[in-house]
C-alpha cells in the first residue's frame, strides 16, 4: 500500500526527449489568464463542497439499508428506490476522492464505505459478476452483460484504500481488477452485444483510467500491461485519420463498419479518452506520444463536437454526416461537457498551448450558463441543443454524483497547478 507518493516528473514539450534531472515549463498567462483560472478553481472547489456533495449527501445517501439512491426529482425527492450499482462505486470513489483532496471531512469517508459495505453484500453474484441495478434492501432486479459496474467498484476501492489508509481494500481494488479481466478473456461469460463481431470503444478507455487509479495503491504488472493494451488498441483499431476521430464501434481489426451503429462518434467519450492518456502521460514523464495522441484525440472531437451556433459539447455525430441513429444525437448532456473542460485543462498543463485555454473557457462557460440549477442545486442532466431543460431530474440509474464532483475535484487540482507554477 503506497500512503505517500513521490514528485511526478515535470512536463516536457512535444519533439524533446526526457533526460536525467528536472525538467521545467513555465506556462506564460496574461493577468487575464490567472485570474480565469484562479476564479475557475475557487468556484470548482466552492461548487464540490457547498452544492454538489451535500446535495447527495442529503437526497441520495440511504442511512437505513446503505449505498446511494440516485433517482431523485428536481428538488431531490426520491422518485425510484431502484438502486444503480454502477452508482454505489462511484459514489464511494468520489466520497473517499473528496475526503483526500477537499477537506478531510468524516461524513464523506463514512459515506463511502456504506456505498463499498452496500456493494459488497447485495450486488456481487456468485459467478462474480456484479448487477447492474438492485432493490433498496440489494436484492438483484437486474444483470447487464458490461462489466461497468465492476471498474466502478474498482476505483471506489483503491481510492478508499488511499483515503482510510485500510491495506485491504488495495487487495480488493486489485482483485476485482483482474475478474474484470478475467470475464472479459473468458469466451461465452459475458453475452455478445451483437452477432457482428466488434469491438468497442468504451471498455478499451475505461480500463486505462481503472488501472491508473488502482495502481496507486497497488502497483501490479497487470495494471501497466492492461494499460500499454488499451492505448495499442486506441491507436491500431479506434483512431480512423480518415475521418478524424475515434470511432466507438469498430471491426475485429479495427476495420470500418458502415452502418449507423459503425459510423457512430461520441465526442465526449473521446474527451475523456483524451485526459485518461493524459493522465497516464503525466505519470511517464509526460510521454511525447502519448500527449501528441491525446492532443490529436482532443483536436478531433472538438471539431466534430462543439456545437458553434448554440454552444457546449453534441451528443452523437456519425462520421460520414448521415443522420445519427439514436433519438438524442443532438441533446446536450451534462458529462460531455464534464469530460470536455478536463480535456482541455489538462491538454494546457501537458502543452502550454493557449488555444487549450481557450477551449476550456468555451465549454466551461457554456456548463455553468445552462447546467446549475440555482434554486435547489445540483446540475441538469439533459438539456435540449438550444440549452433549455428537457427534463429537470438531477439523477436517473445513469446521472447522479460522478462525472460532476470528479471534475470539480481534478480540475482544482490542475488549476492549482498551474497556477502554483
Amino acid at each position: 500500500y503506497i500512503d505517500t507518493f513521490r514528485p511526478l516528473p515535470r512536463r516536457i514539450p512535444h519533439g524533446v526527449r526526457r533526460e536525467a534531472g528536472p525538467q521545467t515549463r513555465i506556462h506564460t498567462m496574461t493577468t487575464e489568464q490567472q485570474k480565469y483560472l484562479d476564479d475557475c478553481r475557487k468556484r470548482y472547489a466552492a461548487d464540490l463542497t457547498d452544492d454538489i456533495l451535500p446535495f447527495w449527501m442529503k437526497h441520495g445517501l440511504d442511512r437505513e439499508h446503505g449505498g446511494i439512491y440516485t433517482c431523485v426529482d428536481r428538488d431531490g425527492t426520491r422518485m425510484d428506490t431502484t438502486k444503480s450499482v454502477w452508482f454505489q462505486g462511484r459514489f464511494g470513489y468520489v466520497c473517499a476522492a473528496a475526503y483526500r483532496h477537499a477537506g478531510r471531512n468524516p461524513e464523506w469517508l463514512a459515506a463511502s464505505k456504506s456505498a463499498l459495505d452496500f456493494l459488497e453484500r447485495h450486488c456481487i453474484d456468485t459467478d462474480g459478476h456484479l448487477f447492474f441495478t438492485v432493490t433498496a434492501e440489494g436484492a438483484p432486479v437486474q444483470k447487464r452483460r458490461y462489466v461497468f459496474s465492476e471498474c466502478f467498484a474498482a476505483i471506489a476501492m483503491a481510492e478508499y484504500a488511499a483515503a482510510s489508509g485500510d491495506c485491504s481494500y488495495a487487495a480488493k481494488a486489485l482483485d476485482m481488477f483482474r475478474n474484470t479481466l478475467r470475464m472479459l478473456s473468458t469466451p461465452g461469460f459475458l453475452e455478445p452485444k451483437t452477432l457482428v463481431p466488434s469491438r468497442g470503444h468504451s471498455i478499451t478507455m475505461m480500463l486505462i483510467n481503472v488501472a491508473q487509479v488502482v495502481r496507486q495503491v497497488a502497483p501490479d504488472p497487470v495494471l501497466d500491461a492492461q494499460i500499454d493494451r488499451s492505448v495499442d488498441e486506441l491507436r491500431r483499431y479506434f483512431m480512423h485519420p480518415e475521418f478524424g476521430s475515434i470511432l466507438e464501434t469498430v471491426g475485429p481489426d479495427g476495420e470500418f463498419i458502415d452502418t449507423c451503429a459503425g459510423r457512430t462518434i461520441n465526442p465526449g467519450h473521446c474527451m475523456e479518452t483524451a485526459w485518461f492518456l493524459l493522465d497516464v502521460a503525466r505519470t511517464r514523464g509526460w510521454d511525447a506520444q502519448l500527449v501528441e495522441m491525446a492532443v490529436t484525440i482532443i483536436d478531433w472531437a472538438w471539431k466534430w463536437g462543439w456545437d458553434e451556433p448554440y454552444g457546449g459539447m453534441i451528443n452523437f455525430r456519425d462520421c460520414r454526416n448521415f443522420p445519427p441513429q439514436d433519438y438524442s444525437q443532438d441533446m446536450k448532456f451534462w458529462w460531455p461537457q464534464c469530460e470536455t473542460i478536463l480535456a482541455a485543462l489538462y491538454a494546457y498543463v501537458a502543452t502550454g498551448d493557449g488555444k487549450y485555454l481557450e477551449m476550456h473557457r468555451r465549454v466551461n462557460d457554456y456548463a455553468y450558463r445552462v447546467f446549475p440549477d440555482a434554486e435547489y442545486g445540483e446540475w441538469y442532466g439533459y438539456l435540449h441543443r438550444d440549452g433549455t431543460v428537457a427534463q429537470p431530474a438531477k439523477g436517473n440509474l445513469f446521472k447522479g454524483p460522478f462525472h460532476i464532483p470528479r471534475m470539480m475535484l481534478k480540475a482544482t487540482q490542475l488549476c492549482d497547478e498551474i497556477l502554483n507554477e
